[in-house]
C-alpha cells in the first residue's frame, strides 16, 4: 500500500482579481471566489483570491505567483476597453510565450453562449517559466463559463508544463 507521502500533490493555482473598486473595499469581489471554488473543484490547491487594483499591482501579483512556483494563475477583471483595464498588458509583461488559442477559445465560447460583447475582452494567456497564466473577464458569468472551457484543457496543459509528454 502506498503511503500518503507517495500520493501525488495537486498543482497550486492562484487567482488574482484586478479591480480598483474591490481593492478599495467599495464592493466585494465575486468572480475571484467563484474561480477559486471552481479550480478547487478541478482538483487544484487554491488559496483565496488576491485582490489588487488594476495596472502595475497586477503585474506584481503575477510575478509573485510565478516566483512561488504556482502551476496556474487565473486573473479576473481588467480585460475590457476602459482606460484602467490593463490586465492584458500586465500579463504580457510577465509571460515568456503567448498561448493565443486559450484566449480565443474563451472569446468564442462567450459568443457561442449568446454574449456578443465577449469579443471585446482583450484577455490573453501565456506561459511564464512553468506557470500558465490566463486572463478571464471580470463578470461572474465570464468566470463560470471560463471554468468550463479551462476544465477541458488544464490537465493536459499543466502536465506538459510539469514535463509530461503529449497524450493521445
Amino acid at each position: 500500500m502506498a503511503d500518503a507521502v507517495d500520493a501525488p500533490v495537486a498543482p497550486v493555482a492562484v487567482v488574482v482579481t484586478a479591480s480598483d473598486r474591490a481593492a478599495a473595499g467599495q464592493y466585494d469581489d465575486r468572480s475571484g471566489p467563484l474561480l477559486v471554488d471552481g479550480l478547487r473543484g478541478l482538483g487544484l490547491r487554491v488559496d483565496d483570491a488576491v485582490v489588487v487594483p488594476d495596472g502595475m499591482p497586477v503585474e506584481r501579483a503575477l510575478r509573485r505567483a510565478v516566483a512561488s512556483g504556482a502551476a496556474l494563475v487565473v486573473t479576473t477583471g481588467g480585460t475590457g476597453l476602459g482606460p484602467r483595464d490593463l490586465t492584458p498588458e500586465a500579463t504580457l509583461a510577465v509571460v515568456d510565450r503567448v498561448i493565443p488559442g486559450i484566449a480565443e477559445a474563451l472569446r468564442a465560447d462567450a459568443v457561442r453562449r449568446g454574449v456578443p460583447a465577449g469579443v471585446l475582452s482583450r484577455g490573453v494567456a501565456g506561459v511564464a517559466q512553468r506557470t500558465l497564466v490566463v486572463n478571464v473577464a471580470g463578470s461572474t458569468g465570464a468566470a463560470r463559463d471560463a471554468l468550463e472551457v479551462l476544465a477541458g484543457i488544464l490537465p493536459h496543459a499543466l502536465s506538459q508544463l510539469a514535463g509530461g509528454d503529449h497524450t493521445t
